[in-house]
Order: C-alpha cells, then sequence, then structure tokens
C-alpha cells in the first residue's frame, strides 16, 4: 500500500483524501490542519488521524476535542507521498519540509511551475512523472484544457488554440471573493496566465488564453477555438470527445443549459459533493467550420484536478502504469457518466453507495 499524507485539508485536501482512501493500493496515513475548525472535525469522523500544521495551535484541537497524532513533520516522515493541498504559495514554502524528509510531494495548480520538476496531467504528460520526486498537478482551468487538448492533437494534430474562460470568482465557501455585482476582465493584459500554464503541459503548443471573472461560483466555462491540422466533421471530434474516460459530452435531450443545472444534475445522481470529475461539454455546442473547431465546455474548479492527483502518485511511486492507473482512479472514484437519463452509470452508483456506506 502506498502511504499518502495530505497536508491541507480544505477546498481540495478533503476530496483528494476520500478519493485517495477509496484506491485499493493507497492509505491516508493522516491528514493536518492548522485550525480544528468544521472540515478538521469532518476528517476525524471520516477515520482520518489528525496532525497539527502549525505545531504551537496543538492545544487548540485538544480544547475543541480532536485528538491529534503529532505535528505535520511525523505526518511527512511517515509518508511515501504528500499532496500539499495548502493555500497557493504556502506549498513552496513547505517543500523545505518535504525535502528535510526526503519525502516525495505533490503541489497543487496555485504553486509556480518551477516548484515541482514536472507540471501533470495524467492524460498528456503522465510518463514525464514516473519516478519524479516533486509533480505539481495542474490548476483546474489548465487541467481541463489539456484533456480536451491531448486527444485532439493525436488525433488531428492541433496548429492553434484560442480559448476565452469565463470565471467563477470564487469557490462557495470563499466569501471574501469578488466580484459581487461585475464582469472583470481577468487579467486586463493578453495573453491570461493559463496558456503558458498550458505550456508547461504542452510546450511546443501555439495557444492564447483570455480571462475574465463573473459573480458565481458554481464552475468555469471555457469557449474554445481549436484550428486543427486535418479537416474533420462535428460528428467525429463528437465521438473521439465521447471516447474519453475524463470528458462529458452532454446530451442535448437532457436539458442541461447551463452551469446550474450541472451541478443539480450531480446532486441529484448522488454524487459526493456535487462533484463533477470530469469535463463537461455541451455536445451541441461542438461544430467545425473548415479546420476550426469550436465548444463549449464547464469545469468544476473544486473537482476536476482530484483524479489528476491520484494518478500523479502512482506516476512517481513507478507503481503503475498511465492506462492502469486512470483506470483504477476513474472506477474508485466513481468517474464516468453515461448518456442515459440518470446520467450515470450502474457502476457509478455502486462507487456512490460504497462511499456513503464507508462515510456512515
Amino acid at each position: 500500500m502506498i502511504r499518502v499524507g495530505v497536508n491541507g485539508y480544505g477546498t481540495i485536501g478533503k476530496r483528494v483524501a476520500d478519493a485517495v482512501d477509496a484506491q485499493p493500493d493507497m492509505e491516508v496515513i493522516g491528514v493536518a490542519k492548522t485550525q480544528p475548525n468544521f472540515e478538521a472535525h469532518t476528517a476525524v469522523k471520516r477515520g482520518y488521524p489528525m496532525y497539527a500544521a502549525i505545531p504551537e495551535r496543538m492545544p487548540l484541537f485538544s480544547e475543541a476535542g480532536i485528538d491529534v497524532e503529532g505535528a505535520v513533520d511525523e505526518m511527512v516522515a511517515d509518508a511515501d507521498v504528500v499532496v500539499d493541498c495548502t493555500p497557493s504559495g504556502i506549498g513552496a514554502d513547505n517543500k523545505a519540509l518535504y525535502e528535510s524528509h526526503d519525502t516525495p510531494a505533490i503541489f497543487q495548480g496555485g504553486e509556480d511551475a518551477d516548484v515541482g520538476e514536472v507540471s501533470f496531467n495524467a492524460r498528456a504528460n503522465y510518463d514525464d512523472a514516473v519516478g519524479v520526486d516533486y509533480v505539481r498537478t495542474v490548476s483546474c482551468n489548465t487541467t481541463g484544457l489539456s484533456r480536451i487538448i491531448a486527444p485532439l492533437r493525436e488525433e488531428y494534430g492541433v496548429e492553434k488554440v484560442r480559448a476565452t474562460l469565463v470565471r467563477r470568482g470564487g469557490d462557495p465557501g470563499q466569501n471574501s471573493r469578488g466580484p459581487i455585482n461585475d464582469i472583470l476582465p481577468n487579467p486586463i493584459h493578453i495573453p491570461s496566465h493559463h496558456g503558458p500554464d498550458v505550456n508547461t503541459i504542452f510546450p511546443d503548443l501555439s495557444i492564447d488564453t483570455l480571462g475574465l471573472k463573473v459573480p458565481a461560483t458554481l464552475m468555469h466555462v471555457h469557449s474554445l477555438n481549436v484550428t486543427l491540422e486535418d479537416d474533420v466533421t462535428a460528428a467525429h471530434v463528437r465521438q473521439l470527445l465521447e471516447s474519453e474516460s475524463r470528458v462529458y459530452v452532454i446530451p442535448e435531450g437532457l436539458g442541461i443549459d447551463g452551469a446550474g443545472k450541472l451541478k443539480d444534475f450531480a446532486l441529484d445522481a448522488g454524487r459526493p459533493r456535487g462533484d463533477l470529475w470530469e469535463n463537461c461539454v455541451w455536445g451541441e455546442s461542438i461544430a467545425v467550420e473548415g479546420r476550426d473547431l469550436y465548444l463549449f465546455q464547464a469545469i468544476h474548479q473544486e473537482s476536476d484536478v482530484i483524479p489528476e492527483n491520484v494518478d500523479a502518485i502512482r506516476a512517481m511511486t513507478e507503481s503503475a502504469e498511465q492506462a492502469e492507473s486512470m483506470v483504477t482512479t476513474d472506477e474508485h472514484v466513481g468517474i464516468g457518466i453515461t448518456g442515459d437519463p440518470s446520467g450515470f452509470s450502474h457502476e457509478d452508483d455502486d462507487a456512490v453507495a460504497e462511499t456513503e456506506l464507508a462515510d456512515d
């Protein structure tokens, strides 16, 4: 079993911990928190050993009725891999801790690319992370773009990508984020940082990105224009994307016309926390003019990077090849949406049921 510690148990960390816990070849040996808030109580209820990210605060956990196993450095020393899910910038500061214990670590997309030896997307460059000690899983938006670009490059070749990213102001719990009533070019300069980040996965790709920030918390929405090297049909592109396990092509007949209904769709289907780990591409938006492909996709910023973290663990520990890892991750997380009216396969229902039983 691969022994995994999770440093930071917030929006990403709690999802990573649950995904790792669901894998047959991994175990969560602990999670670290800076304070005994509701998420710390949730972690303990789920059976995760708790460690204090700031040793001086250990008494606060005891006062809150939470037993602490020790300080975070003890968890790091005991882990085969640590997944750092701390806020942007903190992960880079934590790297010295991981190095001092010679413990490999995974960082999130909010860190600068140079925090790791490799920026990682399971579909696009899994092999680059094999045996590597420090890996950065790219951001939610870069993950979503990479999952679309990889099969298009393989099947048709890609001459140019142009993407406009309409981004949520913050996650549901980030009540200090905005805008409240505005639409912001963010950043105003072009390109946005997303294009260069995609280039950490595809160094030779020509890509321009523009960003907007809107008063919403649900999901990001991307408008994509990809100039391909080969002439194709929209039907062929749709068939290609439907074959990708982490891309869901939304059927026209379901009446899902926006991110709000996508979230309702996930909640109604019993997805934990209403998560959508897959890119959600509106099927009717897939259009081709000559060699130019157009489509809209929605990216759930809280969850799409979760399976990538799991796959990065296997790559770094050299415990599985790409295809095997992705299939195992998908099966045990519960990834996969079919075109039937329920939206989710029977296998997904089983995975959700197993998760709910484990939570009880």
